[in-house]
């Protein structure tokens, strides 16, 4: 992947693991419930799930552009128009808080984990968010295991980065959150339907 493309890559990234999805609620929620370093088993395992996430979008991809190439542009075209959709929706969602439930609040760690991971494997959305999104990074000339491997990794890193930020303040982000959600979502949206109309047009 050429630095130029990875630096974008990160971007976006970055962007995508400090918008409100399932995953960051929840290590909001163990944070508060258990600390931050209990919660890194939650985080442990979303990343987890979002690697495998990865790995069925990109090469799904990858059996599709075997069989063509036109079918990248149409993924890019048809990714883009997602993002855009997915950046309305979020700019339009509402603030998230912080909902301390019984059924968020396991106590041993392979539970945890478990929690994290299947939050990450059973959101369609996911799936649906890295079938547009990585299209827009893949280059059919390069080796697909290799940008899988720099795909993956940098976004797990982000990830868990992003993730144990907000659980080590679970306690002070969830009253920021409540008071300038709205906005913060605005901003979350905004990013993704740049992304959605300027990725596309990239040669």
């Amino acid at each position: 992947m050429a630095l130029d493309t990875w630096l974008i890559y990160l971007l976006a990234a970055v962007g995508l693991s400090l918008s409100p999805g399932p995953n960051g609620l929840l290590a909001l929620t163990h944070g508060a419930l258990h600390g931050h370093g209990k919660a890194m088993y939650t985080i442990a395992g979303g990343a987890v799930g979002f690697v495998i996430v990865i790995a069925l979008s990109m090469f799904g991809i990858g059996a599709l552009l075997q069989a063509s190439l036109v079918w990248l542009v149409v993924l890019k075209w048809l990714g883009g128009a997602y993002l855009v959709w997915l950046g309305i929706q979020v700019w339009r969602s509402p603030p998230i808080g912080l909902e301390l439930s019984g059924d968020a609040s396991p106590r041993g760690g392979a539970s945890m984990f478990r929690q994290g991971a299947l939050s990450a494997l059973t959101n369609p959305k996911a799936l649906l968010f890295f079938a547009a999104f990585l299209p827009q990074f893949i280059d059919p000339a390069r080796s697909l295991w290799l940008q899988f491997l720099v795909m993956a990794g940098t976004f797990a890193l982000i990830e868990v980065l992003t993730e144990l930020l907000i659980a080590r303040a679970a306690h002070r982000i969830s009253p920021w959150l409540k008071r300038v959600g709205r906005r913060f979502n605005q901003a979350c949206g905004g990013v993704f339907m740049v992304i959605g109309v300027a990725l596309p047009l990239r040669p």
